[in-house]
Order: C-alpha cells, then structure tokens, then sequence
C-alpha cells in the first residue's frame, strides 16, 4: 500500500473521532523519524533547511485593530527522536518584545505597564468538533503550548494550557459573541502542577529603578504545565524557537501522541498582543511516522 492511499485511510479514521469546521481542507505536515537529538536553544542550524514547511498566518479575527502581526509565513519543521516530538519554528518579527507589564515608576509609585511579549502558540484536537477559531459556534476542547517570549521563555518552557471552547456557560470563563450571533465561552485552563515562572511584585512606593520587570523564574516548576521545554532567540528580524515534549506525558489534561498517528493542529503568533489579537494557520494533520 503506498503512502498517499495509507494518509487517506489514516485521514478518514481520524474524522470519524474528531471533525474540523472549516471551508478550506488541512494542510498536510510529515512529522519523519529525527536521526539525531536537536538541542532545545534556539539554534535552527541542526535542521535541514528541506524539512521546514511554509505555513501561512493572518489575523484569526478580521478587520481587528489590535492585531500587530497581520499577514505573514512561518517556516514549520517537526520531527520524533526516541519518545519524543521537536517542533522548530521561524517567523518576522522586527523588534522583540521581551517585556511583560513590567512595573513603571510614576507619580511616586510602581504601575504595571500594558506592555506585552511576543508569543507563539501550538495547539492539538482533543475532543469535540474542532474549528480553527475560537469565536465559534462549535464545542471543541484543545492541548495548547504557549511560548512567551517574557515569561516562560526566561525559564525554558512553553506553558502547557487546555482550552476548552463551550456555547454553554462555564464558571469565571470569559464570554464572546460569535459570527453566528451566539455566546461562546472560552475556559484557558492551565495545566496542573507548578509554573516554570511568577509575577514579581516591587515595594509600590520605594523607587529601585525606572522600570522594573514584572516576571521572575520560579525553581518549583513540575507537573503537566512545565513538561515542555522551549527555547526562542531573536536575531536578525527573525524569532527562532524549539519545542520539545515527550509523546505520552501520562497526564491526562495532555494530548496523548503516539506513531502512525494523525493529529489535527494548529499555529499562531502573537505581536506583542493577547488573546484573539493574534495571526493564525489554517488546519494542520500533524501526521507522525512510525
């Protein structure tokens, strides 16, 4: 059996568990067997330049204001040594926002900046009817990795979320009008165990320096929402990042991945911006080699 025919049939048992509600069909991504181990630095020179795939972002929500990132291409490369699964990353960026609400001096006291980081997120199907956005009148749940470019980052971590996507209501979750006029609720659950970082708060009326950084690294990290290891650099215009996390963590709240799987996902990047102001891929069938 050649492998086109073998995708289709892999292509259809997926869909039999989990649809996708979108117009255009997912884009296809080979995740091969890696014949060495990268290193998690942000360093892309261990990946051949032919492994990388052209994947195409815009705005997830249109004509949105705050949306900085607009329209753009990231070059994608995944691939499995051992029993676990890399991904690599390149995308534009011009400056890098390396400051998350830092604390600013003025009028005689400490005041958390509106300033944000850049950001990069990777989400996988769980359950549901998945649609590639959020605002939507479909209930799907997600395994999303959250690289920050002025928080995890600083720990070598992306943080490891479950996003589940409701149009019945769900307790403290933020609430948004969809295209089809209904509410949909969306419940950004972090991932059980102890963050890779934490929110550092200054003496409110004690001046140390003009500016002071919001985000210290926590030693404690551990658990379900620290079992990714991330590395971003910025050079040159361009941000470079590395993911890392093992197939099967054993914790439930994670996607499991396993060889000669398909997996729908998904991209996004985030300008210095937060929430639904980000750029975002169609579909993708991660399809993992044996």
């Amino acid at each position: 059996m050649n492998n086109t025919i073998l995708h289709k049939i892999i292509f259809f048992a997926f869909f039999l568990c989990a649809t996708v509600v979108n117009a255009n069909p997912p884009k296809e991504m080979v995740v091969d067997m890696l014949r060495y181990q990268p290193t998690i630095d942000g360093n892309l020179s261990e990946w051949p330049p032919a492994t990388f795939k052209i994947i195409r972002i815009r705005p997830a929500v249109k004509d949105d204001k705050k949306n900085t990132t607009g329209k753009m291409t990231v070059e994608l490369s995944a691939g499995i040594y051992a029993n676990f699964i890399y991904f690599a990353a390149r995308w534009p960026d011009k400056t890098a926002n390396t400051d998350f609400r830092p604390w600013v001096w003025r009028d005689n006291k400490y005041k958390r900046s509106k300033k944000r980081d850049d950001m990069f997120a990777l989400r996988f199907a769980m359950a549901g009817k998945y649609d590639k956005s959020m605002l939507t009148d479909a209930e799907y749940e997600t395994d999303v990795w959250v690289w920050s470019a002025g928080r995890s980052n600083l720990a070598g971590y992306a943080t490891d979320y479950k996003h589940v996507i409701s149009l019945e209501p769900i307790e403290d979750a933020p609430e948004y009008k969809t295209e089809g006029g209904n509410t949909v609720y969306i419940d950004r659950l972090k991932d059980r165990g102890s963050i890779a970082y934490k929110t550092f708060r200054p003496e409110k009326n004690i001046k140390s320096a003009t500016k002071v950084p919001s985000i210290e690294i926590s030693e404690n990290s551990a658990g379900s929402i620290a079992d990714v290891k991330a590395k971003g650099v910025w050079q040159s215009g361009f941000w470079h990042l590395e993911m890392v996390r093992k197939l099967d963590t054993g914790y439930d709240d994670d996607r499991r991945l396993e060889r000669g799987q398909t997996v729908l996902g998904q991209i996004a990047v985030f300008n210095h911006a937060n929430e639904e102001h980000k750029s975002i891929s169609e579909p993708i069938i991660f399809v993992l080699e044996k």
